[in-house]
């Protein structure tokens, strides 16, 4: 019974935390037991969207104002039913440029957060650190790969420019995780211990529940047995 009782699957020693860089990087994609991605991948979808929402607002807003502005510049001559219709048709111009300008900012804002984010956060999972030399690595590699198009000048000015991007910008994220504590990195190691301490103990509790039921099955079994015995005895 013993036996039956370790067989079914989770019964085994539970796994320790990723130890290797490779080992923690591949959980940056897995989702825990309550189906959930982890924290730092949450961060980078979240970092996204309002990288694309900025980048909208920073190139619709502009060309909104400055569509509208040529709209009325160049309709002075034209004829509108009322002068609620002509600021209509200056509203829907603005709107256009709004829309054509703002998703072209938008997608690459989006872009370049998505890729800094995704390599200074697998820099910090792999070397288990949080550092700003991540930060900086990250921004010139992101920097470099959206300029690399441009040839060797732009691949140089791609890593000038995403050097300096990363330092600030790193430099203000371990800020904001050094005021809430505790870093991103520190957080992560801490869930991954406290979690690893309570599988272990549910599984040493499980363990000797079984010893128990399998030490009182064969004292179970050793009875009818000894009576056996006494009763052929007897005979």
């Amino acid at each position: 019974m013993a036996a039956r009782l370790g067989s079914p699957a989770g019964f085994g020693h539970p796994a320790p935390p990723p130890q290797s860089g490779w080992e923690r990087l591949s959980e940056l994609w897995q989702r825990d037991e309550l189906q959930r991605f982890p924290e730092e991948t949450v961060n980078i979808v979240k970092s996204a969207f309002t990288g694309a929402l900025c980048g909208w607002l920073y190139g619709g807003l502009p060309a909104f104002a400055q569509a509208r502005r040529a709209f009325i510049e160049r309709s002075h001559g034209e004829l509108f039913q009322n002068r609620a219709d002509a600021v209509q048709s200056a509203h829907r111009a603005g709107l256009r440029s709004f829309l054509r300008y703002g998703w072209r900012w938008s997608w690459r804002v989006a872009a370049f957060v998505t890729i800094f984010n995704t390599v200074s956060t697998g820099l910090s999972l792999y070397r288990n650190k949080t550092t700003i030399t991540n930060f900086v690595s990250a921004g010139a590699f992101t920097g470099a790969l959206f300029r690399m198009h441009l040839g060797l000048q732009g691949l140089a000015g791609g890593l000038v420019f995403g050097t300096a991007f990363g330092i600030p910008a790193g430099g203000l994220l371990m800020v904001m995780q050094k005021l809430a504590g505790e870093t991103l990195q520190e957080k992560r190691n801490r869930e991954r211990r406290e979690l690893y301490e309570q599988k272990l103990a549910e599984w040493q509790s499980r363990l000797s529940v079984t010893e128990v039921l399998g030490q009182t099955e064969g004292d179970a079994q050793g009875g009818p047995e000894m009576e056996t015995d006494r009763e052929s005895r007897s005979y």
